[in-house]
């Protein structure tokens, strides 16, 4: 079928809406039309090839939309059915079978090869040309995708279908860092490195989680002034301080008992770590171009610092997706706060406005619910 989708060329290029073929689904693919679909940081990071997903590519893992046909052997959804579209995993490995899919051990493969793993074909052609597909086991950034029974989550119709597909990346990583992996006790302090759509989710779920000091860390006065909105307790503007670390012990009386570092910035990580108490965690989640090490100071990692890397949030997005939606109907988790809407044909002004920090989520509308 014909689809209407952004492709990037070369390095660093441009997104441009270009019409291509793609396939009907195989056993154990689901048919997606797109309605709405997040920008996040890891498509900008493939675009200029800090993962080598190979171009042209089709890219775009935030997709949220309506199932129009199933491959042979799917019976998790049906034509019609709301789906948020998330990571892919084998669901065979060790991890996948203890539950721990997004540690899957095939998870570049199955993420951003830009192929089925079954048979190394990809489902997105230019005039026969293969053109990358299955990112993130969908490639959302069209009017239809092919994704697996695997990563597609059915949702309820009673919340608005275009504003889910950042849970099934963005939002479930940061909001996943605090519930799944650091699950701070009540009362508790915390310190997020970064306020973008990541951390944000972090602070709401921090607040959730009944933290009492939570710290925001941003270079970005309308950053720090939405993390406060959203239930941060405390912002530091970096540049307005002699030493962050020192400006969190001040604020706190002391270490942080947990932190979570999101901007891929190896001195912020370094700072996620050393502000911490002894015997307390620092999940990171930022993600720099392969290859990036880090420094730090052992003697001082040695007396209880915990450093604990987290991919999507160490969800099973099954199960957290369904939380998250459940949280936000409550009232407890607006994540809503966090987006700006574009048409698709704008995503190249969507990209600019993110990056200038003009604007936090952005999701690009493809097609009515």
């Amino acid at each position: 079928m014909e689809i209407d989708a952004a492709v990037v060329r070369e390095e660093s290029g441009p997104f441009e809406i270009e019409t291509l073929e793609l396939d009907e689904p195989q056993a154990g693919e689901v048919l997606v039309r797109v309605v709405g679909a997040g920008l996040c940081h890891t498509d900008i990071a493939v675009r200029d090839q800090y993962y080598p997903t190979p171009l042209p590519a089709v890219l775009g893992h935030e997709g949220s939309g309506v199932v129009e046909a199933v491959g042979e052997g799917v019976t998790k959804v049906e034509p019609g059915d709301g789906v948020v579209l998330t990571f892919d995993h084998d669901g065979t490995c060790r991890n996948c079978r203890e539950g721990d899919v997004a540690y899957c051990d095939d998870f570049f493969a199955h993420n951003f090869a830009g192929r089925r793993v079954s048979d190394g074909s990809s489902p997105i052609h230019d005039d026969g040309e293969a053109v990358s597909g299955m990112f993130f086991g969908q490639s959302s950034f069209a009017t239809h995708a092919l994704a697996t029974e695997r990563n597609v989550v059915p949702v309820d119709d009673d919340v608005p279908l275009e504003l889910l597909g950042p849970l099934g990346c963005g939002v479930q990583t940061g909001a996943g860092a605090v519930i799944n992996t650091l699950d701070p006790q009540a009362a508790s302090s915390i310190v997020v490195f970064g306020t973008g759509s990541v951390g944000l989710s972090a602070v709401m779920a921090a607040d959730l989680k009944g933290c009492t000091d939570v710290v925001a860390v941003d270079l970005m006065e309308s950053r720090r002034e939405k993390a406060l909105e959203l239930g941060a307790t405390h912002a530091i503007d970096p540049t307005s301080v002699d030493d962050t670390v020192d400006a969190v012990h001040e604020h706190l009386g002391g270490g942080a008992d947990y932190s979570v570092e999101t901007t891929a910035n190896t001195d912020v990580f370094r700072q996620a770590v050393d502000c911490l108490r002894q015997n307390a965690d620092c999940a990171v989640v930022g993600a720099p171009p392969l290859g990036t090490e880090v420094e730090l100071d052992v003697n001082n990692v040695l007396f209880g610092r915990n450093v604990k890397g987290v991919i999507e949030g160490n969800s099973n997005p099954d199960l957290f997706i369904p939380d998250l939606i459940e949280l936000y109907r409550a009232g407890k988790f607006p994540f809503d706060e966090l987006v700006t809407y574009y048409d698709f044909e704008d995503i190249e002004k969507a990209i600019e406005e993110q990056e200038a920090g003009e604007v936090i989520k952005p999701v690009l509308r493809m097609s009515e619910p």
